[in-house]
């Protein structure tokens, strides 16, 4: 007998620094058993282009995971998010990761999360954003691609896979330049600090996976705080690692978030116990002061 039933949706959500086609390596890996969708966020054809940052914001990037998912009427999905992707995909689970099975979001993936949030860089990080909104509206994206392209986070992915590293490169090279700096000054500057979420995040209790490479600086801080925070979320730690943990350790990755999905979708990821909860979220040094 023929079953009706539908694999079970995954929604990739891209860094700032790539498009659909950073998920490539999940996707051939997570189609085999489940509907994969990923999609070019606003700013990035052939999605549309909005001319200014305000079509940029925090909610809107929230919201267009939600109209994708809508769009193709569906109720329920796993998310993954990395970077900016990351971002958008955690205040997706801010709303609608709270109502246990109900929820929109079945799991929420977080990969490379929370750079420039840590208090003591926050105000570094907007300014920096802005600067480097500038620069590729002046400079272009070959430039981008020259130089942001290749931070420190980023050296680990050109050291392993130099061929995978290229076209990494070319692609964002290839991005809009207009779209590209909207995004930056629109959403990456503006965006809210993740210190200051954590009643919200707190309240999640869908399955989250945070998965943050040893060598992602500007990541660690804010993976510790999430783990600390929201009740249902595990960290996993990539040694010897970057930023864009996807594709610079794809293998590893895809097995990390396929045994993550089984255990969500089987009801068996645990609620951390609460004798093995920290005293304090942000560890023993206290709340980080705002620079």
């Amino acid at each position: 007998m023929a079953s009706n039933r539908q694999p079970t949706p995954i929604v990739f959500v891209h860094e700032f620094a790539g498009d659909h086609r950073s998920w490539e390596p999940q996707l051939r890996h997570f189609a085999r058993t489940h509907r994969c969708i990923a999609y070019n966020a606003r700013g990035y054809p052939p999605s549309s282009v909005p001319d200014g940052p305000e079509h940029y914001v925090q909610q809107r990037q929230r919201d267009d995971i939600v109209a994708v998912l809508d769009a193709l009427d569906i109720r329920q999905a796993h998310v993954v998010g990395c970077s900016m992707g990351a971002f958008a995909t955690l205040h997706l689970g801010l709303q609608h990761g709270t109502q246990g099975a109900e929820s929109r979001a079945l799991s929420l993936t977080l990969v490379g999360v929370g750079s420039g949030a840590h208090p003591a860089l926050y105000r570094r990080f907007q300014r920096d954003c802005l600067a480097l909104a500038q620069g590729m509206r002046r400079d272009g994206m070959a430039h981008m691609a020259a130089t942001y392209g290749h931070g420190a986070s980023r050296l680990q992915y050109l050291r392993k896979d130099p061929r995978g590293f290229a076209e990494f490169a070319q692609q964002l090279a290839a991005h809009s330049a207009d779209g590209s700096a909207h995004t930056m000054e629109g959403y990456q500057a503006r965006r809210p600090c993740l210190y200051d979420l954590t009643d919200a995040m707190a309240k999640i209790d869908v399955p989250t996976l945070v998965v943050c490479g040893d060598e992602d600086e500007l990541c660690l801080e804010p993976s510790l705080l999430i783990k600390r925070t929201v009740p249902t979320a595990g960290l996993a730690i990539v040694p010897c690692t970057g930023h864009a943990v996807n594709l610079e350790e794809p293998l590893r990755f895809n097995q990390l978030l396929d045994d993550f999905v089984h255990q969500a979708a089987a009801g068996r990821w645990p609620v951390r116990d609460a004798p093995t909860r920290p005293e304090s979220i942000w560890g023993p040094s206290g709340r980080p002061a705002m620079a």
